[in-house]
């Protein structure tokens, strides 16, 4: 089983990964700022924007909104960002 993210290391960096939403690993209690990103890096292409929505709804589920979902070509990574309602 994969550590949990720490809040410590989400404020800091302000994104989580959707592994740690979708496993229920990642607590956003004491997360201060308004905007987090969800990171995706599982799978390609249409599997990364997948992943991504599904722990978008979770979060929206404890009052976060999805804003925008883009995905980066240098990295190819998938991030959904996500506000605080």
């Amino acid at each position: 089983m994969a550590a949990q993210e720490t809040p410590d290391h989400i404020i800091r960096t302000r994104a989580v990964t959707a592994d740690a939403i979708l496993a229920n690993r990642a607590d956003l209690r004491p997360y201060p700022y308004r905007l987090i990103s969800i990171v995706s890096h599982r799978g390609i292409g249409g599997d990364q924007v997948t992943q991504a929505l599904a722990a978008a709804e979770v979060l929206e589920t404890f009052g976060w909104q999805l804003v925008s979902v883009s995905e980066f070509a240098s990295s190819r990574i998938v991030h959904a960002i996500m506000r605080r309602r």
